[in-house]
């Protein structure tokens, strides 16, 4: 099973597919077109998280920048009748933090008129995801994605350009204050993060 391929990005093949030539052998590589982009500009070696489909007549890899897209990739692919071409499709037509967004919200309209998905999977999602998406973890001092001010200040931060794992270490890292607001938090994950670049 591959969990996670390192080398030279060699090209794109079909839209949506990449080739990545890791040791000699290169791995054709099925990946959100938002995140094209991304692998394009990163320079010569890429790293993408991979999720292996085995069928009877294929072996397909799917490939991720970070670990919270294959994760949401197969909190997906648990919703009965979304396979992981269902699953990939879904995410090219929006961002991770959107989509979660949507589906912790309980918004199935706007999972259905603004991301194209179809109305019975969009209730499907909400139903089967909302309760995961809310409690993304149980684990004290980290920071979920649904919803509520930790939320907001990731994404204000992923705005401004960085990583959603560097935000989330960011937020967990610099609030103390738990009834501060979103701007004194906003602030606090920023001085952090100047503290460590410069550190």
């Amino acid at each position: 099973m591959i969990g996670k391929l390192t080398g030279r990005l060699s090209g794109t093949q079909t839209p949506g597919e990449v080739l990545i030539e890791v040791g000699g052998v290169g791995y054709c590589v099925r990946t959100p077109l938002l995140a094209l982009d991304l692998l394009k500009n990163s320079g010569s070696e890429i790293s993408l998280f991979i999720y292996t489909r085995v069928a009877e007549d294929a072996l397909d890899l799917y490939g991720f920048p970070t670990e919270e897209e294959l994760a949401f990739f197969k909190q997906l692919m648990s919703v009965s009748g979304i396979g992981p071409k269902t699953a990939l499709g879904i995410l090219n037509v929006a961002d991770v933090t959107s989509l979660k967004r949507a589906i912790a919200a309980g918004d199935s309209a706007a999972l259905t008129k603004v991301f194209g998905i179809g109305k019975k999977s969009s209730e499907r999602l909400v139903v089967e995801l909302r309760d995961k998406i809310l409690f993304v973890s149980d684990t004290p001092g980290s920071v979920s994605m649904g919803s509520g001010t930790d939320g907001e200040v990731v994404e204000a931060l992923m705005a401004l350009g960085y990583r959603a794992d560097e935000a989330r270490r960011a937020v967990k890292e610099s609030i103390t204050v738990t009834d501060a607001s979103v701007n004194e938090r906003l602030a606090a994950a920023l001085k952090y993060l100047g503290a460590v670049k410069h550190g």
